[in-house]
């Protein structure tokens, strides 16, 4: 059995450890010094200090961590900080305005749509990306357009129920 030894190519530019980015995070202009590698949930979470983003399953496949940015909702655990420079970034603590909720937030809690609360803020985030959207006119549409966010306890019914009355859609309990 032989081993091969492999040498770096010194003309292959390296990443630098960190480097200087400025973010908009709810409507605030933020520099951070982050690792090229540096995903938008870890800069949200570790260096924003901004704990509403919940780190779910790291995969994109939960929806936990999801986020607006430019409006459109997106996974932050699968996109990279510095890509969103430039872009207005809103997680869910830049949702309520003045001091007062937004319509979603306040229907999550109106309509009970929350057991453990560990995915609501990726699901409401979701859900305003959703209605910026345009997309949804029925009932059908918002379970389909949501199914990319997972709530461990099963309040879908309520979620559904909360983004409805929002949305000013039939009752989806009514039969």
């Amino acid at each position: 059995m032989t081993t091969d030894t492999f040498t770096a190519d010194p003309s292959v530019v390296t990443l630098p450890a960190s480097q200087p980015i400025t973010l908009t995070i709810n409507g605030v202009s933020r520099q951070f010094n982050l690792a090229p590698w540096t995903t938008l949930l870890d800069a949200l979470r570790e260096y924003a200090n901004l704990m509403g983003t919940k780190k779910g399953c790291d995969h994109g496949q939960c929806g936990s961590c999801t986020v607006l940015v430019d409006g459109k909702r997106i996974n932050s655990c699968l996109t990279l900080a510095i890509m969103q420079e430039g872009k207005a970034i809103t997680t869910i603590e830049g949702l309520a305005e003045d001091g007062t909720l937004h319509p979603l937030q306040q229907a999550f809690i109106d309509h009970d749509a929350f057991q453990c609360g560990y995915c609501t803020p990726g699901q409401i985030c979701s859900a305003v990306g959703m209605m910026n959207e345009g997309k949804v006119r029925t009932v059908a549409d918002v379970k389909e357009l949501m199914s990319g966010n997972i709530c461990r306890c099963g309040a879908y019914p309520h979620i559904v129920d909360a983004i409805c009355d929002v949305m000013q859609l039939p009752d989806p309990q009514t039969p």
